[in-house]
């Protein structure tokens, strides 16, 4: 049997990074996290960190921003995953892992951090089409290098949307009022983040994903807003009040908000309003291909499975 292909993921401690890290490792992958000192002897890490550490995850020293340690720590491995975060340069400075990739010589993939919607078939408008800009340029310098590449387009994160319904300023799901953002008639897809990060590895070993763009998008998983909140309402009994945004006023509150709430509001009506998940056909023409098609023996959770959680 063929030893299964080393794995090095930067951000593995971020929000889904740590899944990725997880998935790696339950799947039997040699898996390596890049972490800084600090990182390991950060106390809001520990938790983490621990977890790792008993999967058998290999820590490396190094840092983005050291050329020379990312470059050592790359050619430790096979496969390079970027979990990076939105931070304001942390996109934008993935170029430093294509260029320790280019000088190691030695990765057959690469996965920016994406874990999203399709930035190249987005319909975003500002703070957050700036955001997917700087990962569709990522995406152009991996192509003009020819770096192999696979690129995960996840759709939404459940843990972020489910268990408020999306609604802002709130921990817990509504049980009065919602908001919808325009009509609610626009479908979205929710994926729970363990699956997102076994999709992801899945992907590692399958010559099906090179230059590929996998979408995250099975058919459970599917909904409009509004269904959304039916499916909510039946399993709590109780019908919920509705309060529906024009996208005139969505717009309003976008341009009235402050960094990041901006940021956040402009994501949410690209999914909610604008269809960003699913505007459009996934085409092989295009290198798009399916994760619940490829991998049809996972198990993914439901979006009706997930919010059984919070009755």
């Amino acid at each position: 049997m063929a030893e299964k292909s080393k794995i090095l993921i930067i951000g593995g401690t971020g929000y889904i990074g740590k899944y990725i890290v997880e998935a790696s490792a339950k799947a039997g992958h040699p898996t390596f996290i890049l972490v800084r000192e600090s990182t390991l002897s950060n106390p809001s890490k520990s938790q983490v960190i621990e977890s790792f550490k008993k999967s058998g995850v290999t820590f490396i020293i190094g840092d983005l921003y050291d050329h020379e340690s990312l470059v050592k720590a790359i050619k430790q491995v096979d496969v390079v995953i970027s979990a990076l975060g939105l931070g304001e340069t942390q996109l934008a400075d993935q170029i430093k892992i294509i260029d320790a990739i280019k000088e190691a010589g030695n990765i057959k993939k690469f996965y920016p951090s994406e874990f999203g919607m399709d930035v190249d078939r987005s319909l975003a408008i500002e703070p957050a089409k700036a955001v997917l800009a700087t990962k569709a340029h990522i995406h152009r310098v991996i192509e003009a290098e020819k770096i192999p590449y696979t690129y995960i387009i996840s759709n939404g994160f459940a843990g972020y949307f489910l268990p408020t319904l999306g609604q802002q300023g709130v921990t817990v799901p509504p049980r009065d009022k919602v908001i919808s953002l325009g009509d609610g008639n626009t479908k979205v897809v929710i994926n729970d983040e363990h699956d997102i990060a076994t999709y992801t590895i899945k992907t590692v070993e399958d010559p099906r994903t090179v230059n590929r763009s996998v979408y995250i998008k099975p058919p459970g998983n599917i909904y409009t807003f509004n269904e959304l909140v039916s499916l909510w309402e039946k399993k709590i009994g109780k019908t919920l009040e509705k309060i529906y945004l024009s996208e005139d006023q969505v717009l309003k509150n976008i341009e009235e908000s402050q960094f990041p709430q901006n940021l956040i509001l402009s994501l949410f009506h690209a999914i909610f309003v604008k269809g960003d998940h699913t505007h459009f056909e996934i085409n092989p023409s295009f290198g798009g291909v399916e994760a619940s098609e490829l991998y049809p023996d996972v198990k993914y959770t439901t979006v009706d499975e997930y919010l059984t959680r919070f009755i």
